[in-house]
């Protein structure tokens, strides 16, 4: 392989756009099509690329091209390289035009109500900063985040198999609830365990998501089969919602998600005590990346929400 000097110097954006377009498409012809190339100049641009790198990136294959694991890598990264440069523009753009640049932030349903106030305070301080906020599990959040498309995302950096290539700080503990329509008898308990749920109708999180993971940790314990038929979903509408609907079921829930709805009178907190914790949320970055004044702003504000500005400057100059 050659060396990072080397690299520098002779690669190209357009390399990166054609291995990018290369994974797209599977085909040179189509890839080249895509970045405007021709079909000879985009084997002789791939081919350049190989022989830099000294690794094949793509096999060629009766159906096309299959991109190798060593292609992945170097199609995320250019993903990434691709992504920061559109970001750069934006952001240079926004400031030359006296605004405050650009922030993209990712959470998980259980950290809206903590980073909601902090992401108020950044708009206090700087109006004139575009904010995308973005709310999906951990694995989506870690994803957009690989491919550049957030800044930061507060979720779970461990559910990656990859969780090296991100810095990561824990920022809070998550108390989880099981919660039900306001008039689903059993309110009526002053104290409820497993086994009186045991036969209910559950709203749970899909398979292998940490809150189902806890979920069904809690069941194996209390040695009670898990609910069987549950309606699955990682939406927090979507289970407040079918709760409105349906006075049987129960569904689990962080406290902090659901504190809202039960403050308006939409679910109610069942008196149930569950015995395990779910893993801390994470203030998450890319390792290496550069952050922007918008996202240490945003960090900062975290910090002082969660009351971490301590471990938090210390996380910023870690970076």
């Amino acid at each position: 392989m050659s060396t990072l000097t080397s690299i520098i110097s002779r690669l190209r954006m357009r390399h990166l756009r054609l291995l990018i377009a290369l994974h797209e498409h599977g085909t040179v012809q189509k890839a080249a099509e895509s970045v405007a190339l021709t079909q000879p100049g985009a084997t002789k641009a791939l081919n350049e690329i190989e022989a830099m790198l000294g690794v094949q990136l793509f096999q060629r294959t009766h159906k096309g091209l299959e991109t190798t694991d060593m292609g992945l890598c170097a199609v995320r990264y250019a993903r990434l390289i691709n992504t920061d440069l559109a970001h750069f523009h934006e952001e240079l753009e926004s400031m030359q035009q006296g605004r405050g640049g650009r922030l993209a932030v990712g959470l998980i349903m259980g950290a809206v109500p903590l980073i909601s106030a902090a992401l108020s305070r950044v708009r206090s301080l700087q109006p004139a900063i575009s904010i995308e906020v973005v709310e999906d599990t951990s694995a989506r959040l870690l994803n957009l985040l690989d491919r550049g498309r957030l800044d930061a995302a507060i979720c779970r950096s461990r559910v990656n198999q990859r969780p090296h290539l991100y810095t990561s700080l824990d920022i809070h503990e998550e108390e989880l609830a099981v919660i039900c329509h306001p008039d689903n008898p059993l309110t009526r308990h002053s104290a409820l365990t497993l086994a009186d749920l045991s036969d209910t109708s559950w709203i749970v999180y899909p398979a292998n998501m940490p809150m189902r993971l806890l979920l069904e940790r809690e069941f194996h314990e209390a040695k009670i089969p898990f609910p069987l038929y549950p309606i699955e979903t990682a939406s927090a509408f979507t289970s407040i919602s079918m709760l409105g609907h349906d006075r049987e079921a129960v569904a689990l829930m962080s406290v902090d998600a659901s504190k809202p709805f039960v403050d308006a009178g939409m679910v109610s907190r069942l008196p149930i005590q569950l015995h395990s914790r779910s893993e801390p949320y994470e203030l998450v970055t890319r390792k290496g990346a550069s952050l922007s004044p918008a996202t240490q702003l945003f960090m900062r504000e975290v910090a002082l929400v969660g009351n971490l500005h301590a471990d938090v400057e210390a996380y910023i100059e870690s970076l």
